[in-house]
């Protein structure tokens, strides 16, 4: 099951979805009743439409505002975080300007837009869940009506735990909801995120064909993350160790495994958000649209310079040559930045994976041109470019043929693989005191990167120069806490997780302002920016969206505190 565009789905029988004019009206409105779907074929149909959501994309009709619903948050976790910046240049998608600088108003389009595609995904998932309990068994055997459910609930319980990593409390609208706009947003989902997520386990299966579909793995990893954002360590340790022990899953010999078109849906992958290219659509919209503007703006793209990585995440690479291990004192010391092929300190190799460098060879289209040829704006953005989600000249077929955006591709979004896992489980035990399983959990991420083969020259030889080594012990919790963060930033580097990491945390406030204090004479526009604790954790409710809310002129829906 591809990613399909809904429309190519239902639009046949005139059924259509509505969210953005009557904000949460789930009603169907169609020529159709909605007793046409009652059919495993078309329970089938609104569970591919409920699963097309997963990229955060799904028309044109909202203009440019599709980048604020991506899967990958590269906007709400990288951009809003130290790993990257906006790039391209000043005026262009200003209002990503205002996220990176915490200077964001409630009618920001990106909020409305992340708002509106998350609860289009939540909309889906209950007319699915209002067919599956009308249908009868001889319309829809028990067994299937129980794996459609099952992935719904998933489904679900994913937009719901992105709305509430980005905003808050947010309004719950299930299958029964009669008057969603009178819905309030007083209260934290993770309630109902997690009973979704714990009914849909036992009825998914443990592997599919399909590598589009849900597991009960995957459900069982998403439980865990859903656990991990509250501090429940105690509750996703066993999860996460059963994954370990019994999910079959195993890490890739080298770490660019994952983020290559030839390795996707791999051995180490439990949730993978599959993208299509020239498959009828214009500009191929289920090729990862929402990072459509990320790639290149020259050289083996011409569109169009965003999201570049900062010089912070560049720093965070350096290892201590004596030992190969993360520098964690000068790491960031001004004057001793990573730049292009000139530094010539010591790096993990994980870093000319996941970055372009002047001088480095970018995938097979050649070195970085050191002169920043390929970058929009160098002033702005810096000299780095984004790597994981390019395709390689190799793969030139792998791009869209058509439409403007000529970086969009067929490289799918790992959502979570074995990696996370082996993080995660790191956490807990780090919570629980058991230090030395956690230095076990990190040391096998980093002996991995250790073997993995490595950016080369033409010539053959290293690109730069690489090491990485394994813990040898870890001396408190304190030191097992922080080697495990940094791992996470290091081996997940812009993949759209570090802001809500630093948020569960609770380390957000105190990292964000000394980024924007250290980074601003790298970056002026950063000058003077600060980060409020307490407020800046999440942002606003969309103001669109509090105005739709109104009934009897009162506004169901409350702003967020300092907004």
């Amino acid at each position: 099951m591809k990613k399909i565009v809904i429309f190519s789905l239902v639009v046949l029988t005139a059924f259509m979805f509505s969210c953005s004019e009557e904000w949460l009206d789930t009603k169907p409105k169609a020529a159709n009743s909605i007793n046409t779907f009652y059919s495993e074929t078309g329970v089938n149909a609104l569970l591919t439409g409920a699963y097309s959501m997963l990229d955060g994309h799904y028309n044109n009709d909202w203009g440019f505002n599709q980048w604020g619903g991506s899967v990958t948050n590269w906007v709400w976790g990288s951009v809003a975080a130290d790993d990257a910046y906006k790039g391209s240049d000043p005026s262009d998608q200003q209002t990503i300007n205002d996220i990176e600088q915490f200077n964001v108003s409630p009618s920001n389009e990106y909020c409305d837009s992340k708002w509106r595609f998350m609860y289009e995904g939540v909309s889906r998932c209950n007319e699915i869940l209002k067919v599956t309990s009308a249908v009868t068994a001889e319309q829809v055997s028990a067994d299937k009506k129980a794996w459609f459910e099952a992935q719904t609930k998933v489904l679900r319980a994913h937009y719901y735990f992105e709305l509430t990593r980005v905003f808050g409390k947010v309004p719950y609208i299930d299958e029964n909801t009669q008057a969603p706009e009178t819905v309030k947003n007083d209260k934290f989902l993770f309630a109902e995120i997690e009973a979704d997520l714990k009914a849909a386990i036992p009825s998914l299966k443990t592997r599919e064909t399909d590598k589009a579909r849900i597991t009960s793995w995957a459900a069982k990893a998403y439980l865990a993350k859903v656990y991990l954002f509250q501090k429940k360590y105690a509750e996703a340790k066993p999860l996460l160790v059963d994954i370990i022990t019994n999910g079959g899953f195993s890490l890739m010999p080298n770490y660019q495994d994952n983020y290559m078109i030839a390795t996707q849906n791999n051995a180490e992958s439990i949730l993978e958000v599959q993208y299509a290219v020239n498959d009828g659509t214009d500009g191929s919209l289920n090729g990862g649209w929402g990072d459509a503007l990320n790639f290149p703006s020259a050289g083996p793209s011409t569109c169009c310079g965003f999201f570049q990585a900062s010089r912070n995440f560049a720093n965070a690479f350096k290892v201590v040559e004596a030992t190969g291990l993360p520098d964690f004192t000068n790491w960031n010391a001004p004057g001793q930045e990573v730049g292009g092929v000139e530094y010539k300190g010591a790096v993990d190799p994980r870093l000319d994976h996941s970055i372009g460098r002047p001088g480095i060879p970018f995938l097979d289209w050649g070195i970085q041109p050191i002169n920043n040829s390929w970058v929009r704006d160098p002033s702005n953005g810096g000299p780095f470019l984004f790597k994981k989600s390019l395709y390689k000249a190799s793969e030139k077929s792998k791009a869209t043929q058509t439409g403007w955006a000529t970086g969009v591709n067929a490289n799918n979004f790992r959502f979570i693989r074995l990696a996370h896992v082996y993080l995660w489980a790191a956490e807990c035990e780090v919570e629980a005191g058991n230090l030395d399983k956690a230095r076990e959990y990190v040391n096998i991420i980093r002996n991995r990167a250790k073997a993995s083969a490595v950016v080369t020259m033409p010539d053959g030889s290293p690109a730069a120069k690489y090491k990485v080594e394994p813990y040898s012990s870890f001396a408190n919790a304190d030191e097992a806490r922080n080697a495990v963060r940094l791992e996470h930033r290091l081996e997940f580097g812009m993949e759209g997780g570090r802001f809500f990491d630093l948020v569960r945390w609770g380390i957000a406030a105190q990292t964000m302002q000394n980024y924007l204090n250290t980074e601003a004479p790298r970056r002026s526009y950063l000058s003077g920016r600060t980060f409020k604790a307490g407020v800046n954790e999440v942002w606003p409710i969309p103001q669109n969206q509090i105005d739709l809310s109104k009934v009897n002129g009162t506004s169901s829906l409350t702003q967020n505190t300092g907004y």
